[in-house]
């Protein structure tokens, strides 16, 4: 991969984001999140002083599934990651896989003008980064 241009976030970002209140309990947001297909959500600043918080699988996995919690009792804003780090959609990607290793993340916010326009994973990293998987 080395001598290769660079690949921007923004052209591997996913830009379908699903932004939830936190207040809702984690059955619920399992539902969105199957029925969006999204293996993360993004949860509603409460103010604009706020910050945006996540809630991905390996949360409620960690936090929900493997203390036998019943999800339909526990609410997002309980297990979400909050505050996020995020990630500006011209960081090229090696240096946003970086950035994940360093700080134990899987996804991140893509934002821009305080607002978020996307959402980037190791899978579309790993995706968007490797030369034309067709040939």
């Amino acid at each position: 991969m080395s001598g290769r241009n660079q690949v921007p976030v923004r052209d591997v970002m996913r830009t379908e984001v699903t932004t939830v209140d936190g207040r809702i309990d984690v059955l619920e947001a399992l539902k969105i999140m199957k029925r969006v297909g999204a293996t993360c959500l993004m949860i509603e600043k409460r103010d604009e002083r706020d910050e945006y918080g996540m809630l991905s699988f390996s949360d409620v996995a960690k936090q929900v599934i493997a203390k036998d919690r019943a999800p339909d009792r526990v609410n997002v804003f309980e297990i979400m990651a909050k505050p996020v780090v995020s990630v500006r959609p011209d960081m090229d990607i090696r240096y946003c896989a970086r950035l994940f290793e360093r700080c134990g993340i899987s996804h991140a916010p893509v934002v821009e003008n305080e607002q978020v326009i996307g959402i980037v994973s190791y899978y579309l990293l790993v995706l968007g980064g490797l030369p034309d998987l067709d040939d």
